[in-house]
């Protein structure tokens, strides 16, 4: 039976060169303990958050190239948004069909390394037959919520904060897309876009057990639990994950799991983070896992009282931190 040893040798290895291939990255950081200081900041900021996420996925609902009203009026309260912040809004303006259609794109300068950017992104249009409150108005609220902490404060590098047309199918994962037409744009202009981080359907969260399903092989190696953030990253942008969850577990107490791996595993390259991948850019994905984790998935329940309040919120605040924290102090 000495063949029955060396098999199973073979197949721990193979199992822990996968595992090491599919890098769970997991920096070990003493969390803090969240003063009330910083909970009364986190229950005002979900305030502010489901604002947003009531007037996208609720008084707007579904908004698409199909229902290009319902678009245009998401548009608009980005930019009002941004406006009432101070921002210059610059539109990034492109057809699909013959339907024009547009990115909004806001920059905050660095004042010592002004060329170099951390781009923040989010999806402003939900998919067909969706009102979009998870998908994506979550990661617009986020959005506009970092935009406004970050706007008075110095910081060394560039960060802009884009909001993106076009994620959802039948574009999705094409080049229709407003990330792709964004990222295309920024290579010819010779942009040097250091982190691209993607905030996508960061709204669900759940202590059930089973609540948190995974693509294979990923549920032998994290929690059955769908408490936590996920950080989604490709093989080349492990450094970028790292640095993310680092900056993030010095700030927030909120649990987080991240991955960097190969970017054709399902689930891997779902967002506008792949569309920088595309043009060579360091990018990753901040999620709540979406389908594997939210029953109410690109239905017509995805609407604003599915949104768990206090645990995006406690999500979301470490986002901003993190952000802060990367974007660096003069």
């Amino acid at each position: 039976m000495w063949w029955y040893g060396v098999a199973l040798a073979g197949l721990l290895i193979v199992g822990v060169a996968g595992y090491l291939a599919m890098i769970e990255v997991k920096p070990r950081f003493a969390r803090p303990a969240m003063d009330e200081a910083a909970r009364e900041d986190i229950r005002a900021l979900e305030g502010r958050l489901m604002q947003h996420v009531g007037t996208l996925g609720g008084t707007i609902g579904e908004r698409n190239m199909l229902q290009p009203v319902a678009l245009r009026a998401a548009a608009d309260h980005i930019r009002q948004e941004w406006r009432k912040q101070g921002f210059q809004v610059t539109e990034e303006r492109f057809e699909i069909l013959g339907q024009p259609c547009a990115n909004l794109v806001v920059e905050h300068k660095g004042s010592e390394q002004p060329g170099a950017i951390v781009l923040v992104g989010a999806h402003y249009d939900s998919v067909i037959g969706s009102p979009g409150a998870n998908d994506n108005a979550t990661g617009v609220a986020i959005l506009l919520e970092m935009s406004r902490a970050l706007r008075q404060e110095g910081l060394a590098r560039t960060v802009r904060f884009a909001a993106f047309v076009n994620e959802e199918p039948p574009y999705f994962l094409t080049e229709a897309m407003g990330s792709r037409e964004h990222a295309r744009r920024a290579r010819r202009r010779g942009e040097d876009i250091q982190a691209m981080l993607s905030l996508e359907t960061l709204g669900y969260y759940s202590d059930v057990p089973g609540s948190q399903r995974y693509p294979p092989p990923f549920g032998v190696f994290y929690p059955r639990v769908g408490n936590f953030l996920a950080v989604v990253g490709n093989m080349s942008s492990r450094g970028l994950v790292v640095d993310f969850l680092r900056q993030f577990m010095t700030v927030s107490d909120f649990p987080v799991e991240g991955v960097a791996t190969f970017a054709w595993i399902p689930g891997i390259n779902w967002s506008d983070h792949w569309s920088f991948w595309k043009e060579g850019y360091p990018a990753l994905m901040l999620t709540d896992t979406a389908p594997f984790r939210y029953p109410e998935y690109h239905s017509p329940g995805d609407l604003p009282e599915r949104v768990n309040r206090p645990e995006f919120a406690r999500a979301a605040h470490g986002i901003i931190q993190a952000v802060r924290r990367m974007a660096g102090t003069p």
